[in-house]
């Protein structure tokens, strides 16, 4: 069936800011290091300038059913990545703690918009389509990451400055931004009742299967250097390769996840990829060889890639809450996972083993699968539901 050339300009937008979110995160990953050298702060006040950007990102989710009912998803994620493309640079000139506090807010904030609203925007376009593509689109958040952290590491290894490098980034950005300007929604979403409401009913379900993949993603990306560097006895110089094996994985998983979805359905797909992660884990854990580690991350990666793209679609077609409403939250509980769980591994480390940390983290991909087993049935219904009144 061919579609439109309206339909391709939506999908290829959607594509792209999904891409600028990544592209923007992992270039200030690169940043880090840069702005405690320029403020001078301690570990410890830099954890807290860190939650900054969380904190943002987390507070700004919730506001964008709002934001995109009220006005539409081309004006709010125009504003939103033109709040990333503005503080970007700043945040490797600033040398007060306080300024920097100030501006990781303003980018928390506009990442964590652009990511509502797009996600927002995704599920419309997919409901369009009448087929899966949320997995094709966060194939490009996750090729955002890897082209944000490779652009970063080229300029700086070659001897730009930091500064000349994140703005460098922020242009880059905008030409994206420009690119995708004819395939933003101008629509607004009109929602019956609030537009800011708690999950309930298979809406919270979705909720907490994606705080727990986003946890089980958040402690790759926080611990698997640790765990290989102290566990495995690798040396640090390679403490990455977990974290990249994992996001390689997942990359190439989401590419291609649409495709499985369609031949699969989403509830097996989401079970097979949970049990595949728990695995994964089990790889790392279990068999002390440092090859095998990345084997197991790898799995994980896979294992994690679909999940959450279909339980941001199942949010968009559920019958229990408006998608404006629905999809934020989910978004939100998700984000939570990844900010509170590295700091939960942490604490079952210190007080057991970084071992056991992976243990629970295993049997919790264990426990979604079994949640979409519990909620199979209701989920199927909503969603039928759903589109036999659409």
């Amino acid at each position: 069936m061919s579609i439109s050339l309206l339909e391709r300009y939506q999908r290829l937008g959607t594509k792209l800011i999904l891409f600028i979110t990544g592209f923007s995160s992992s270039s200030w990953a690169v940043v880090v290091p840069y702005a405690r050298a320029n403020t001078g702060v301690n570990e410890a006040t830099l954890g807290t300038l860190l939650l900054c950007l969380g904190g943002g990102a987390l507070l700004a989710m919730p506001l964008t059913g709002y934001l995109t009912a009220k006005y539409n998803c081309k004006k709010v994620i125009r504003a939103s990545v033109w709040s990333i493309i503005s503080s970007l640079p700043l945040l490797s000139l600033i040398t007060s703690p306080l300024l920097l506090a100030a501006a990781l807010l303003i980018f928390g904030t506009g990442i964590g918009i652009t990511a509502g609203a797009i996600n927002i925007q995704s599920v419309i376009v997919e409901k369009k389509a009448g087929k899966p593509l949320m997995s094709g689109f966060h194939s490009m958040y996750s090729c955002g990451g890897i082209a944000g952290a490779g652009l970063m590491t080229v300029l700086l290894s070659v001897g730009i400055s930091i500064s000349v490098a994140t703005a460098f980034v922020s242009v880059v950005v905008i030409a994206l931004l420009i690119i995708s300007q004819k395939g933003l929604l101008t629509e607004s979403s009109h929602v019956e009742g609030p537009t800011f409401a708690k999950p309930k009913g298979i809406v919270l379900w979705m909720g907490i299967i994606c705080f727990s993949v986003f946890l089980a993603e958040g402690t790759v990306l926080d611990w698997s250097a640790v765990f290989l560097t102290e566990i495995r006895d690798v040396a640090e110089s390679n403490g990455g390769l977990g974290f990249a094996t994992f996001a390689l994985a997942m990359t190439f998983a989401r590419l291609i996840g649409d495709r499985i979805i369609t031949g699969l359905g989403a509830i097996p797909v989401v079970i097979a990829g949970a049990l595949i992660a728990a695995a994964g884990f089990a790889l790392v854990l279990f068999i002390p060889d440092w090859k095998i580690s990345l084997a197991g991350y790898a799995l994980v990666g896979l294992g994690c890639a679909n999940i959450v793209p279909v339980m941001f679609s199942a949010a968009g077609r559920q019958a229990v809450m408006p998608a404006a409403v629905a999809i934020p939250a989910v978004t939100t509980m998700g984000y939570l996972g990844v900010l509170a769980g590295p700091a939960i591994v942490g604490y079952v480390a210190h007080f057991s083993t970084l071992p056991a940390a992976f243990i629970c983290i295993s049997v919790l991909m264990i426990l979604v699968a079994l949640m979409t087993l519990k909620t199979r049935n209701v989920m199927v219904g909503r969603i039928c539901s759903a589109e036999s009144g659409a």
